[in-house]
């Protein structure tokens, strides 16, 4: 039976040549599919479909509503409130446009 260090041995030279035949079929897949892409004029949309937007960027910040006299502090009105307008009336602490 091998030893510890000679299985870790294999194993590491095993890996080695592991991704050296990946690097080796990978750059020719790559080749083979741009062949293909500039025979037929293909696009990314035609590949993958249409990429939607993730939502998070077409949102835009709310401006906001209330502000803290004291403090300066603003809060648009929608989430969880701040602690310096818990429990008060919210209208002493609206911005007036």
């Amino acid at each position: 039976m091998a030893s510890y260090k000679e299985l870790k041995a294999q194993l590491k030279k095993l890996s080695e040549e592991a991704e050296t035949a990946r690097l080796a079929e990978l750059q020719a897949v790559i080749e083979h599919v741009r062949a293909k892409v500039a025979e037929y004029g293909l696009t990314v949309e035609d590949i993958f479909g249409r990429q939607r937007a993730s939502r998070r960027a077409t949102k835009t910040p709310v401006p906001p509503k209330y502000r803290d006299p004291k403090t300066g502090a603003t809060w648009s009105g929608r989430g969880r409130a701040p602690d310096w307008i818990k429990g008060r009336k919210r209208d002493r602490f609206l911005i007036e446009s």
